[in-house]
């Protein structure tokens, strides 16, 4: 069998906004008016809500005005699917003064053998692939997370911190406080 080569990646580029959320871009009629992963409460779910708020910093020390971020999350209950009225994804764009992502979500639970968490998936210009992190609560049961542990003395790059109505975690592209993120 021959080998295959990997097929060269595309960074996201300046039109990742059109594409993937046509109304935040001022494109109507698409999707029923609601870009796909806007909201990810739909109904009147069972557990906490929350702010989340997200900033992206690139090399220079900047807010990363143009990303899309994605995040995946299990429900209050440490499950995926199984809280009726929430969607356990959603996707925003960084601010254009702020360089933050806000998602109106729950607080999630523990999936079985790790700490609740949320997956955290970034597109922007200038990153050929996107890259994959972690967000962690400050919560005790982080300390017998498996992937939390691996992170070691970095570990703290993963910890959102209290702010009003929920929580907000700052992410570093790259520099000496550069998130730790995985090769999924």
């Amino acid at each position: 069998m021959a080998d295959l080569k990997e097929s060269p990646s595309q960074t996201a580029g300046p039109y990742v906004h059109i594409g993937c959320m046509p109304t935040f871009a001022g494109l109507e009629g698409m999707f029923h008016g609601t870009d796909l992963g806007a909201r990810m409460i739909t109904g009147d779910p069972m557990g906490d809500r929350i702010t989340l708020s997200v900033r992206i910093i690139d090399g220079a020390g900047d807010p990363l005005t143009d990303a899309m971020v994605e995040i995946w999350q299990p429900g209050p209950d440490g499950g995926f699917g199984t809280t009726t009225g929430f969607s356990n994804w959603g996707r925003q764009p960084t601010c254009a003064d702020t360089g933050d992502a806000v998602f109106e979500t729950l607080m999630p639970g523990a999936p079985q053998g790790q700490a609740p968490h949320v997956f955290v998936w970034i597109a922007a210009r200038g990153i050929n692939m996107a890259l994959m992190t972690r967000i962690y609560f400050p919560d005790d049961t982080n300390r017998s997370d498996p992937v939390f542990t691996r992170a070691g003395d970095r570990a703290g790059t993963l910890v959102a911190t209290l702010a009003d109505q929920g929580f907000s975690h700052i992410i570093h592209l790259q520099g000496e406080k550069e998130t730790v993120f995985f090769d999924v």
